[in-house]
């Protein structure tokens, strides 16, 4: 098979289509799961692309649905067979926010708001190394290597030479003031961001705190977008043990329109790489 399948993708459009499916047929998903013997929520996680889905699952929904169509069946359960294929973060084993990785590494465009720290795309090793023993102090060493190695290939995208992603970042002040590691640590991680926002698709803010209150007080979000209009966007909240992934097109919509409202609010480009730039050197004194 080849090795550009994302199966946190495959799941997701899968899913998609499952739901589709039964929409059409008219019934909830409590009518299937009590026709299939299961639980709703297993009928829900297959729907919105969080659980693998076995070609038995797709064979036993597509006869609840009454699909006759056998090239809509052996289509979805292709789909089936590549959402069960590993994803280059597989390889580390288990990574907490997997899902999140799958999206990211499949989207064509990315804004985050970050209030507390840089953004994960954009930070230096020295930082995330300092960044993972600070917010996890229980964490063997080997685990923080792990998941530095992970957020290191993760970037491979931001400067890949065809097709990088697309990244648009909105600073909190507080993200450049909190001291992550040494001094040093800072100032490095200061110039590295102050010299990937001349990259031309990626574009860095700053949110002042003169700004004083703001429609990102609530905290950090993630908008993905993706090239395939099969796609929906995905607005990705990030949590201590459990992430949030929203998709329906209002919520989606809600968080684009606060996000807007944060770039308005934000220095423009070339102030915020002035503005970084006198952080970075109050570091250095």
């Amino acid at each position: 098979m080849a090795s550009n399948v994302n199966p946190t993708v495959r799941r997701r459009r899968l899913g998609q289509e499952l739901r589709r499916l039964r929409e059409l047929k008219g019934m909830t998903a409590e009518e299937v799961a009590e026709r299939l013997l299961v639980s709703q929520s297993k009928i829900s996680r297959l729907e919105n692309g969080r659980r693998s889905i076995s070609q038995r699952d797709v064979r036993d929904l597509c006869g609840v649905y009454e699909v006759e169509d056998q090239r809509i069946v052996d289509s979805l359960m292709e789909m089936a067979r590549d959402s069960r294929q590993q994803g280059w973060w597989h390889t580390f084993g288990d990574i907490p926010y997997s899902v999140y990785i799958g999206l990211e590494t499949d989207a064509e465009s990315l804004r985050v708001y970050e209030p507390q720290l840089v953004t994960g795309l954009l930070q230096t090793r020295a930082y995330a190394e300092a960044l993972v023993q600070g917010a996890l102090p229980e964490t063997s060493t080997a685990e923080i290597e792990k998941r530095v190695q992970v957020r290191m290939r993760r970037q491979e995208r931001i400067t890949a030479e065809h097709n990088p992603l697309r990244l648009w970042v909105v600073l909190d002040e507080a993200a450049l003031r909190r001291q992550v590691g040494s001094r040093l640590v800072m100032r490095e991680q200061l110039e590295h961001l102050i010299e990937m926002s001349q990259l031309p698709h990626v574009t860095v803010q700053v949110l002042p705190f003169e700004v004083g209150a703001h429609p990102g007080l609530n905290g950090q979000y993630a908008i993905l977008e993706f090239a395939d209009a099969a796609d929906s966007s995905v607005v990705y909240l990030e949590g201590v043990t459990s992430d949030l992934y929203l998709e329906k097109a209002q919520d989606v919509q809600k968080y684009a329109v606060m996000y807007e409202h944060l770039r308005a609010q934000s220095l423009n480009v070339e102030a915020s790489r002035q503005f970084i730039d006198r952080v970075a050197k109050e570091y250095a004194e």
